[in-house]
């Protein structure tokens, strides 16, 4: 742990976590109460955290990201700055989110789900645009979500699926290139994230 951070109250900062590495430019990071860091896990300056975080292992959050309160981040996810996090989301082992990502309250990404930002990596200048995820939509695991793409509300991208294409609300994307679906009726609700 590192003293270069503001850290509410009952929080649990694991040895081997870093909040704040020293030496960086910008504002000290802000966690809120009952955060749990653990081991491995690196958190950048000017991020804000609110309550109740819970990290795995291994996890980094960079520069310029801001994460809601009751959220989990699983082990080995990275979150590489400028992006906002809303409260109670869930991203489990290995999710990957790019810059210029937004992700609304009560959204659930599942083991290796990947965001991008970028629509042609290395062949020119691109503006980067991350997808948004709207309330109560779920990612299973090993999605990939592309550049600018909105996951629409209580919306579920099935695991392995690649989404192209906005994902109206309420609608299963399925596939590679993923087609939608009317979303079945068993999965047509909102997320509830412990």
């Amino acid at each position: 742990m590192s003293e270069h951070a503001t850290v509410g109250a009952n929080c649990d900062i694991r040895p081997g976590a870093t909040v704040g590495p020293e030496g960086q430019s910008g504002e000290p990071p802000v966690l809120g109460d009952d955060c749990t860091v653990r081991s491995g896990t690196v958190i950048y300056a000017d991020v804000t955290v609110g309550d109740g975080l819970a990290t795995g292992h291994g996890v980094l959050v960079r520069e310029h990201t801001d994460i809601g309160d009751d959220c989990t981040v699983g082990t080995n996810t990275v979150i590489d700055g400028h992006t906002v996090v809303g409260d109670r989301v869930s991203m489990q082992t290995g999710v990957y989110v790019p810059t210029h990502t937004d992700i609304a309250d009560d959204v659930f990404l599942g083991p290796n789900a990947v965001l991008t930002n970028d629509p042609y990596p290395i062949r020119g200048e691109n503006d980067l645009e991350g997808p948004t995820l709207e309330r109560h939509a779920s990612v299973g695991a090993n999605a990939t979500i592309l550049p600018g793409v909105t996951v629409g509300e209580r919306s579920f991208v099935a695991a392995g699926s690649v989404v192209i294409d906005d994902v109206p609300p309420g609608t299963l994307a399925v596939g590679v290139p993923a087609e939608h679906r009317p979303l079945p009726e068993h999965l047509d609700r909102g997320n509830v994230i412990r």
